[in-house]
């Protein structure tokens, strides 16, 4: 049981150098999510054999254009393949305006529903909550309200060991054994120990997207115990001055972040025009952040 991180867009304000605005396509079981969408998203989702259609809920950290100008295409060709399902949107308020203006001066129509949540909090809220998976945001600290998304995978029940299980057994007893219970007698006394014919849960795993932001410490104790963090990393140390009244952050402070919250592994990302080589950006962050990678297109990254 994993969540899967596919990078489709790892380039901060412009496409350049083969690489394209923010979008990363988050699989949690099933569930296919989008997180932001910049300028050529859908190119790049066909570029690496995602389905478009699969996707059923977009999150969109804020209304910078290399988060969101890719959009209304995606939108325009779910319409054109013919998509009725609904999609939930995830944003700041003002997206639902742009998209509204376009979709009127164009006189399109969408023949599928756009089931809007307008993020507003100071702290971490939940977005989505079921079973087996819960989504939930927090603030950054950007030029604008900007937000990320931390999707965790829920722990699950206990694993039956079927050749240990007694004849006779009822599915509602097998689903007493999952939620870790002993299964006892009229009196009390136990007939069956749940140790005996069960093994541990899948553990709880859980990927946390850090969209643009300064260098916040608090980070680190809203995500306490992530397994997998993506962390804009815009700069390296010698332009830590840049990144500060751009209210972006250099690769050093993103590792710090992941350091201080104890994850298994820092994703890289939102990198500036000025790189064309990566590789000083790694070397930063690695110093401080052993586990560091770049998040380059293409991708799969695993929380597990």
């Amino acid at each position: 049981m994993s969540i899967e991180v596919h990078i489709l867009g790892s380039s901060s304000a412009t496409p350049v150098f083969d690489r394209h605005p923010t979008a990363q396509l988050v699989k949690v079981l099933s569930h296919h999510f989008l997180v932001d969408c910049g300028e050529g998203t859908q190119m790049q989702l066909s570029r690496y054999r995602h389905k478009a259609a699969k996707i059923s809920h977009i999150f969109i950290s804020h209304l910078h254009g290399d988060h969101y100008l890719g959009l209304v295409g995606l939108l325009s060709t779910m319409n054109l393949h013919g998509r009725k399902n609904p999609l939930y949107l995830f944003c700041p308020p003002g997206l639902v305006e742009i998209i509204t203006i376009q979709l009127k001066y164009s006189e399109s129509i969408l023949n599928f529903a756009i089931k809007v949540v307008e993020l507003n909090t100071e702290g971490v809220e939940n977005l989505l909550d079921n079973d087996q998976y819960k989504v939930d945001y927090f603030p950054l600290s950007h030029r604008i309200p900007c937000y990320g998304f931390k999707f965790t995978l829920k722990k699950g029940p206990r694993k039956i060991i079927k050749e240990k299980l007694p004849e006779g057994i009822t599915l509602l007893e097998i689903a007493y054994l999952k939620k870790g219970q002993d299964l006892l007698d009229e009196a009390g006394n136990i007939v069956l120990k749940n140790s005996d014919v069960t093994t541990e849960p899948n553990p709880e795993i859980s990927y946390a997207f850090c969209s643009d932001t300064c260098y916040m410490p608090e980070l680190a104790h809203w995500l306490q115990g992530t397994s997998l963090l993506y962390h804009e990393s815009t700069f390296d140390n010698e332009f830590s001055d840049r990144a500060t009244h751009t209210y972006h952050s250099t690769a050093a402070q993103a590792a710090q972040v992941a350091k201080d919250m104890n994850v298994r592994q820092l994703i890289l990302g939102h990198f500036s025009a000025r790189y064309k080589d990566l590789k000083p950006l790694l070397e930063e962050a690695k110093q401080i952040f052993p586990n560091s990678v770049l998040g380059i297109e293409g991708q799969t990254f695993y929380a597990h």
